[in-house]
């Protein structure tokens, strides 16, 4: 069965490679094979973690969590794995390549997120939970209710998120393969498929170790290069990228990327609060054996997202100052003029791409390239086993199998599943193509701020919460993030091709996350039922099991 799968997704793959092979030998240069190999080597390599990790994925516990087997040093890189996506890597330094010190917006945001779940989140979801969040959030109250908002908003979460990675594989394959973006959407969707259904956790945590190791090593090289350009002066570099920019010395300055601050504020809170309610984030904290673990997994994610966040802005600032004075990596008119934002070959996503080009030729572009694949081959692998997990777990084998259906049926439901999330990914990547990968992650983050987090706050820090608060609370946060979110203009405009948007934000979080809490609180104060009384009283309980982490049941 297993070596079927893989067969298939070779198959599959078969017009990515034959694209590549066609490519280097029309233009008969060998530099082109360096980078192809390098890309195509970063593809064996997780399919082969893929094959040996599949003996593994056969029960419930191992699928879910890899067995509770992982190391703290192991979890906490797959952690950082998992979070440094495509939005981090490609789409931040695109933000800060057009719009410059806004950009770092993104950056400081991504961080801050990290002391809530080091300091809040993860040792109570350790000792609360098994295979997903909403065990913990279901822990004192009436699962199926908590259960059903929980795993849709995680759905939701894991789509946006999935479309901000797709685009960003798809553009890379297409700049360095030179296939159609469709074909390209395609192959990284039947991959992301084979990681999860083969694999299960243990191959995605692997991929993840991997895919951060490269994603540092390839940061601090391109880091280092930047600076050698410049004499190792990073006032230098801004001075040489305020020089070309179109926009001066605005670049320097905020401003650029909001018209206003709501949306700027809205975008904050996001980042910081959606971290901890993002689902395939808060599944890695069941990998390991206990709540200590769990803490120091997050603090050495934690230190290498802070390292990675210092360094992605000056890849950004160094597109500009590199790349901008070179016409060779744009769209270049019959006048010879070009637009240094919009003109850029494969867009201002690659920027980060062209930069490894144009400072170390074909062989430092096909190693950056093979790293942002990994990067975006390991997050969208968790994605999809957050989603999956969300539907068998939490929807099938909690509420409609009432926690009686076996370890195979439940497994087997979740590879349908993630065959299902990553048929929907592909045509959602299809439909926001021309989106900055960042602002797409920022979106999902959103929606995660005002769904997911709010019900798993209240959950298990405030003691008055009760079934009927947290379902309305959640159910609000998400009905109101998502349709705000396609009344912005990004789904408005640049989708639907209306005009004018109804809703002038583009992030909906500042709107739609104290919507949230407030329901939460109004509907859980005004519960007089018996069992919002048993509820209350079971916080004790609760207390006790999230301090010093009691066995309990799995599911």
């Amino acid at each position: 069965m297993i070596r079927r799968c893989l067969t298939t997704a070779s198959i599959a793959l078969f017009p990515v490679a034959a694209a590549a092979q066609t490519s280097a030998a029309s233009g008969s240069d060998r530099k082109d094979l360096v980078s192809i190999a390098m890309f195509l080597s970063i593809v064996a390599a997780t399919v082969v973690i893929t094959y040996r990790s599949a003996r593994s994925a056969r029960s419930k516990v191992g699928f879910y969590t890899a067995g509770h087997a992982v190391t703290p040093l192991q979890n906490g890189l797959a952690l950082a794995g998992d979070f440094l996506s495509a939005a981090a890597f490609l789409g931040i330094s695109a933000l800060v390549y057009t719009s410059g010190f806004d950009g770092l917006l993104y950056a400081i945001g991504f961080l801050t997120g990290w002391p809530i779940v080091l300091f809040l989140m993860s040792e109570r979801m350790r000792n609360l939970g098994s295979f997903t969040f909403s065990d913990a959030a279901a822990f004192r109250l009436d699962r199926t209710p908590i259960r059903l908002v929980a795993a849709t908003g995680s759905l939701v979460v894991v789509l946006f998120y999935l479309v901000a990675q797709m685009i960003g594989a798809g553009k890379v394959i297409e700049l360095l393969f030179g296939v159609n973006y469709v074909v390209a959407v395609i192959g990284v969707g039947l991959l992301m498929i084979l990681y999860v259904t083969v694999g299960g956790m243990q191959a995605t945590t692997w991929v993840q170790i991997t895919k951060a190791a490269l994603l540092l090593c390839g940061g601090t090289l391109m880091g280092i290069g930047v600076l050698w350009h410049f004499n190792f002066s990073f006032g230098e570099l801004l001075i040489a990228a305020s020089k070309i920019h179109p926009k001066g010395q605005a670049i320097l300055a905020p401003g650029g990327l909001f018209a206003e601050p709501v949306s700027a504020i809205s975008l904050g809170l996001a980042l910081v609060f959606g971290t901890a309610g993002l689902p395939h984030i808060l599944m890695r904290f069941f990998t390991v054996k206990d709540a200590a673990c769990a803490r120091k997994s997050v603090f050495y994610a934690t230190s290498c997202v802070a390292y990675f966040c210092l360094v992605i802005p000056m890849l950004g600032f160094g597109a500009v100052s590199i790349l901008m004075s070179d016409p060779s990596y744009f769209h270049v008119g019959a006048s010879g003029q070009f637009n240094r934002i919009t003109d850029l070959i494969g867009g201002p996503n690659m920027a980060s791409i062209h930069l490894a080009h144009a400072m170390g030729g074909p062989i430092l572009l096909g190693f950056i390239s093979a790293v942002a694949f990994a990067t975006i081959l390991a997050v969208v692998a968790g994605l999809t086993l957050a989603g999956a997990s969300a539907v068998s777990h939490d929807i099938y084998g909690q509420v409609i199998a009432k926690g009686q259906a076996s370890d195979a049926r439940e497994v087997l439901v979740s590879k349908i599943a993630a065959v299902a999330i990553g048929t929907v990914a592909v045509l959602l990547a299809y439909a926001f193509e021309n989106q900055n990968v960042a602002f797409m992650a920022g979106l999902a983050l959103s929606v995660a701020a005002s769904c997911n987090f709010p019900v798993l706050a209240m959950a298990i820090f405030w003691r008055g919460t009760t079934t009927r608060g947290a379902v309305a609370g959640g159910l609000i946060g998400l009905i109101s993030a998502v349709v705000l979110v396609v009344l912005s203009k990004v789904v408005w405009v640049a989708v639907f091709k209306f005009t004018a948007a109804p809703f002038p934000y583009e992030n909906p979080a500042l709107f739609s996350m104290p919507l949230a809490f407030l329901f939460t609180w109004m509907f859980s104060v005004t519960d007089r039922s018996a069992r919002g009384v048993r509820e209350r009283a079971a916080f004790d309980a609760q207390l006790i099991q999230s301090e010093i982490g009691l066995p309990q049941a799995a599911g």
